[in-house]
């Protein structure tokens, strides 16, 4: 009787151990794990229909499942610098655990794995986009004039213009894409504000983290970049407009500039037709743009 109930109480406990599992998102990453012995799979889509189908029976015994992506490079490195040997299971357990402490994560929650899969690389590409970001923002120092830590002025700038833009939009759902160009790479950022029936913005904490630390890196370098909002809303037509970045600034593009933007084609520079209820619009009075140091740039 007693070994019957320690068998109930090991059941139960083990409903709730939360676990992660580290994906393999793509066939490149597949095919490098396959150089370890222990790692026994051998087809890629084979390898997701069984991870899906664990994720399910987990779920149906009431269990907590976060997703995280597994990247054979990162794993070699942890491997290496723990002492660890790369080819045994336990050691993709030890790594797993990292990045369930230190890497992007989703929650299972029943959707499909052809779902799941692009939002987790989405998540992934956006915590590395912000880590980037925030690196070049330290980097940037400060002032030579004053003294004021560059990245962080920059920071606060760029909260201040990203809370009037989304004040003077039109009521629904907005959409937000900021562009930085330079080198290496150009950064983009994407955040959804959403408002409810009561008139209540709902923000992604990451994601405007993210998007504000972009749009501060771009003001703070006065790199080229653009910031581009789409108002969604029954019964009426899609709204887009936005800014180019300027200077420590933001400067309000024209209607027909926004038209341009969107009806051309990037590659071959030829017209697009223009969506169909959508209106391209020049973008609400921000205010004052100003930087409030009066005259003073950084």
């Amino acid at each position: 009787m007693a070994h019957t109930d320690h068998q109930t109480m090991r059941r139960v406990l083990r409903r709730e151990i939360a676990g992660t599992i580290g994906l393999l998102t793509d066939e490149q990453d597949f095919s490098a794990m396959r150089r370890y012995r222990s790692f026994t799979f051998d087809d890629h889509a084979a390898y997701l229909q069984q991870v899906e189908a664990l994720l399910r029976s987990r779920a149906s015994q009431g269990s907590h499942t976060s997703v995280a992506l597994f990247d054979p490079q990162e794993y070699a490195e942890f491997c290496a610098g723990s002492g660890l040997d790369p080819d045994h299971p336990s050691s993709r357990t030890r790594f797993t655990a990292e990045l369930a402490a230190t890497g992007p994560t989703l929650l299972y929650e029943g959707q499909p794995l052809a779902d799941l899969l692009p939002a987790l690389v989405d998540e992934a590409v956006r915590q590395a986009t912000w880590e980037y970001a925030t690196t070049l923002l330290s980097r940037l120092g400060a002032c030579a004039s004053c003294g004021e830590d560059i990245g962080r002025a920059a920071f606060t700038r760029a909260s201040d213009l990203l809370v009037r833009i989304l004040d003077t939009a039109r009521p629904g759902n907005r959409h937000l894409v900021c562009s930085v160009s330079g080198p290496p790479e150009t950064l983009v950022s994407v955040l959804h504000a959403d408002q409810d029936e009561a008139g209540t913005t709902h923000l992604d904490d990451a994601e405007a983290l993210e998007f504000t630390t972009v749009l501060a890196l771009g003001l703070a370098t006065r790199s080229p970049g653009g910031l581009v909002m789409r108002t969604t809303s029954p019964n009426t037509t899609d709204c887009i407009y936005g800014w180019r970045l300027r200077g420590d600034g933001l400067e309000a593009l024209t209607a027909g500039e926004v038209f341009d933007a969107y009806c051309t084609d990037v590659e071959s520079g030829d017209l697009i037709s223009p969506e169909s209820g959508v209106d391209y619009c020049a973008p609400p009075d921000l205010g004052d743009l100003e930087p409030p140091q009066g005259g003073h740039h950084h």
